[in-house]
């Protein structure tokens, strides 16, 4: 696999845990308390009415992409070094930081440190990956991963 396939699988991984993130986060103010779901007292008089299902089918999915997240990193480390596949995952936070304070549903908003925390992490990661990958860097970790075939 080569080296833009894994940043795009590592992309890709982006966006679907940003997208979990995201779907979390609005389905778990729509839910009560997983505290209360245990409170038999509370469960017999609210039980089922409470629950939102809307919401608990977002989270189901976002569970989902979490999963799905996964296997794409995991498919993305073998033909990515672990420095530059794992600055990439930095982008979520940005990710998740803009659209979280742009869509009103999570009434988050801009701020100054924020921004300029994000801006820090993002220009991070322009640094890690401008360089070029040495081809003994991908022979070294191509070489790790025929040994665990």
């Amino acid at each position: 696999m080569s080296q833009r396939n894994g940043t795009l699988l590592t992309l890709g991984s982006v966006a679907l845990v940003s997208a979990a993130q995201l779907g979390m986060r609005w389905s778990m103010t729509r839910l009560p308390s997983p505290s209360r779901l245990f409170d038999m007292q509370w469960f017999e008089s609210q039980g089922y009415r409470s629950i939102d299902f809307s919401a608990a089918i977002v989270v189901s999915v976002a569970v989902c992409a979490y999963a799905l997240s996964m296997l794409l990193w995991l498919l993305a480390l073998r033909s990515l070094p672990l420095s530059r596949a794992y600055s990439l995952l930095s982008v979520s936070y940005a990710l998740v930081y803009a659209l979280a304070a742009a869509l009103p549903v999570f009434h988050e908003t801009f701020t100054v440190s924020k921004t300029v925390g994000v801006i820090l992490i993002v220009m991070g990661v322009v640094t890690i990956n401008l360089r070029r990958i040495s081809r003994n860097s991908l022979q070294g970790s191509f070489h790790e991963n025929q040994r665990f075939r």
